[in-house]
């Protein structure tokens, strides 16, 4: 660390910037879920008391409306210099190359489509998980399901702020790996 007069704007080239973004990055999804768990048992004890399932859904609402927004900003930012994407496969592996490089440091490791609004992104180690403590395997895998939220979050903002509105599910069966299912959503006429 320096003490130089702080740049008044960062060089995305800086290695020095990315590497504490990254960090950033990484704390935040560290303390997302936690953070989410306990406004919703705050709040769920302010009305009334929520079930597990209800508790689950409240933390996945708000953890994948954060994601959304930070998806949207990544997306209008990162795609402002580049010309149009042609069709929605263009938009997708926008998103699987250059957005997850900017967020996780590597490429999507394998997408898949049925050519029908269908894709399925694979990443065999997802950044989040790289860390994660593996002691009991079904119980890593179950409490990693979390982490998911936010990060479908971010993939459904990045595509809506590209004209494409979407659904997105995440699981993951074997750590470090991840699979992001995205289906488009047509607009009703």
């Amino acid at each position: 660390m320096s003490f130089d007069a702080p740049a008044l704007y960062s060089n995305a080239f800086d290695h020095q910037a990315r590497t504490l973004s990254a960090s950033c990055l990484d704390f935040l999804m560290i303390e997302l879920v936690p953070m989410a768990e306990r406004l919703a048992k705050e709040l769920s004890t302010d009305d009334k008391t929520l079930d597990e399932d209800e508790l689950k859904e409240t933390v996945f609402f708000r953890l994948e409306s954060l994601g959304y927004r930070v998806g949207q900003g990544l997306a209008e930012r990162f795609s402002r210099d580049r010309p149009r994407f042609t069709d929605n496969l263009d938009v997708i592996k926008f998103l699987c190359k250059d957005l997850w490089t900017t967020l996780f440091k590597k490429q999507v490791d394998n997408l898949k489509t049925n050519h029908r609004g269908v894709y399925v992104l694979t990443d065999n180690s997802f950044r989040p998980f790289a860390r994660m403590s593996m002691s009991v395997r079904s119980e890593a895998v179950a409490v990693a399901q979390a982490y998911l939220w936010f990060p479908c979050g971010v993939i459904r903002g990045a595509l809506s702020s590209l004209g494409i509105n979407t659904t997105v599910q995440a699981e993951t069966a074997e750590l470090p790996g991840a699979t992001f299912q995205i289906k488009t959503v047509q607009p009703r006429s």
